[in-house]
């Protein structure tokens, strides 16, 4: 064992030439055959990632000049929008006051069909009653004049009033 332990620890001229040789190589191999091949596969990734980052940049940027766009289109929407109420609100109050406006003329025209119905229905009454009041005072003057006509000694005396009047008046 002590023969094992001491050949790691200090190895042999020959084992450290031919660990030299395999070495050197191997290092030529890789050099000559892999090398270029491992370094332009890193490159080739290098600018892959250099591309996505440009990339992500240029999303990005496109995103901020979506998202400037989106909010100015919906800047100028809630303005439509509020343009849109307005103009609704300024032709529902048009429609009511164009409503009022009728309704007022439309009362005012019955108010006055009312009036001049009510005038009608009063003149019309009035006639009735001055008809009513002129045929009772005919019947109570007929009543009267036959009242007096029936007593004999007033009869003769009205119609000699009469007589005189129109003599007088001829003359």
């Amino acid at each position: 064992m002590l023969l094992a332990s001491n050949s790691l620890t200090n190895p042999a001229i020959g084992t450290i030439f031919w660990a030299v040789v395999i070495f050197s190589l191997f290092f030529l191999l890789l050099a000559k055959f892999a090398w270029k091949p491992i370094l332009s596969a890193i490159k080739q990734r290098e600018e892959m990632i250099k591309g996505s980052l440009a990339s992500a940049e240029n999303a990005r940027k496109e995103m901020q000049r979506l998202q400037s766009d989106n909010e100015l289109i919906l800047k100028k929407a809630r303005e439509e929008r509020e343009n849109i109420l307005k103009e609704a609100r300024d032709i529902r109050d048009k429609l009511i006051a164009e409503a009022k406006g009728r309704a007022t003329e439309e009362a005012d025209k019955l108010i006055e069909k009312a009036k001049t119905g009510i005038e009608k229905e009063k003149a019309k009454a009035l006639s009735e009653i001055r008809e009513q009041v002129a045929t009772l005072s005919i019947d109570i003057a007929t009543k009267l004049l036959r009242q007096k006509l029936e007593q004999t000694g007033e009869q003769e005396k009205l119609i000699d009033n009469y007589l005189k009047e129109i003599n007088l008046n001829k003359n």
